[in-house]
């Protein structure tokens, strides 16, 4: 067992019942373990499973709010610092916008969903050059063909919540929108593990 895991789940049994959902809602913050795993922890420490989804659910989804916000916000900077370049860049001979500056699309997408796709499917190279991990090509590939919602929905298959989240902001989505389909996607999740580990339980005792 990872020794995380066994930390928090350990921890959970241990502590009174009153700061069980704190440790759970704990480890539900770290990357790959996240709501669906803190809530199994929860259920087996002894928890309510409603008690430790709701825990697990939210510590989850408090990180990732942060990182997306921090993101974000760092993102806005570099976009205006270079805001000069791409005013003048972004008139063509024609007098339009040229959408390779990053103009706006449908669904909360920017073109940089789309460039980002293209280059994790063309040779998953990622910023700098260096060679990305299957999960980030996966999760781009999720992104190009099926949106936000279907890559928010299907992430947790490919990297944590917390490295999805970083992925969107990078490419340019909303930050409302990140964070509508995350948590979505966390209450999807979570749901689905507490009600696996509720009745592997149940099972394992009668």
């Amino acid at each position: 067992m990872n020794p995380i895991i066994e930390f928090f789940q350990g921890l959970a049994a241990q502590v009174p019942d009153l700061l069980q959902p704190f440790i759970i809602a704990a480890a539900g913050a770290i990357p790959f373990i996240e709501g669906e795993i803190s809530s199994i922890i929860g259920v087996w420490a002894g928890m309510n499973p409603v008690l430790a989804g709701i825990a697990g659910a939210i510590g989850n989804f408090i990180c990732v709010t942060v990182i997306v916000l921090l993101g974000a916000r760092a993102r806005r900077a570099v976009v205006n610092r270079q805001s000069e370049k791409r005013e003048l860049a972004a008139v063509g001979a024609d007098g339009y916008a040229d959408p390779s500056t990053g103009g706006t699309l449908p669904d909360g997408l920017e073109l940089s969903d789309i460039t980002a796709g293209d280059a994790a499917t063309e040779d998953h190279l990622g910023e700098g050059g260096k060679l990305e991990s299957k999960g980030r090509v996966k999760f781009k590939k999720f992104l190009t063909r099926f949106g936000v919602p279907g890559a928010s929905l299907l992430g947790p298959l490919a990297i944590p919540t917390q490295i999805t989240s970083t992925i969107l902001v990078g490419a340019g989505v909303k930050t409302s929108w990140i964070l509508l389909w995350q948590g979505i996607a966390i209450i999807a999740w979570t749901t689905l593990t507490t009600l696996i580990a509720t009745g592997s339980l149940a099972l394992l005792a009668g």
